[in-house]
């Protein structure tokens, strides 16, 4: 039986920098929170999204390791041809799907970041576990880098704004395979989860979704039609 000590996962280098990583999102990112709860607490109302994630600053805002075997564990189940994600920040989730993909016998992830200086970091550390090979980082807005492809997808992951989800998978889902996954990080208190959830259980709408109360909350999808 597969052990994780034999998965590119539990490998070295992957291992070393995925703790590495976790434990500086551990560190950086509840004082993150704490800025944009204070703020929204002065001014007595919630923020919009763009000035949430300016009070973040370059915090991880990290998925859990829980959520990122999850990752590993569907990519390596469904041997996509091609994932792609939105929202590559510090490239944490990055790397947990660089690895499944390297464990399902390879692939392409084309990830995305806006921030040129959280690319760099995330191209720093995709360098140091070693599976950048398996990934092209596209610097910008999401809805101008992934205007051009990539044109046969198997897996997406949204994992960045919530308030640009359904934009995104809208521009995305011409490309996505029946059977295709949709992976959406989202919390269970955030009001765009409302929108996103109508959009992909709306009737009609060619997927099949379920929510997964793990860590913060996931929304999956395939796409049935």
């Amino acid at each position: 039986m597969m052990g994780r000590s034999v998965t590119t996962l539990g490998s070295e280098p992957v291992a070393t920098v995925l703790r590495r990583l976790h434990a500086q999102a551990d560190r950086e990112d509840p004082e993150a929170k704490r800025r944009v709860d204070a703020r929204e607490a002065e001014l007595g109302r919630r923020l919009p999204a763009a000035q949430r994630y300016e009070l973040y600053g370059d915090a991880p805002l990290s998925i859990s390791r829980e959520v990122g075997e999850l990752y590993y564990l569907l990519t390596v189940a469904r041997r996509p041809h091609t994932v792609v994600e939105f929202g590559a920040s510090h490239a944490i989730s990055t790397i947990y799907l660089a690895a499944g993909l390297r464990d399902a016998g390879g692939g392409t992830l084309v990830t995305t970041e806006i921030l040129p200086g959280k690319a760099q970091l995330a191209e720093d550390n995709l360098r140091a576990a070693r599976v950048h090979d398996l990934v092209e980082l596209r610097v910008g807005d999401a809805l101008t880098t992934l205007a051009d492809g990539p044109p046969d997808t198997s897996m997406i992951v949204l994992d960045g704004r919530n308030d640009q989800y359904v934009p995104v998978l809208e521009l995305l889902t011409p490309r996505l395979q029946v059977g295709g996954l949709v992976i959406a990080d989202l919390n269970i208190d955030d009001p765009d989860i409302l929108a996103y959830q109508r959009h992909v259980r709306s009737p009609g709408g060619g997927f099949f979704s379920t929510w997964l109360p793990l860590d913060a909350g996931l929304e999956l999808s395939v796409r049935v039609m």
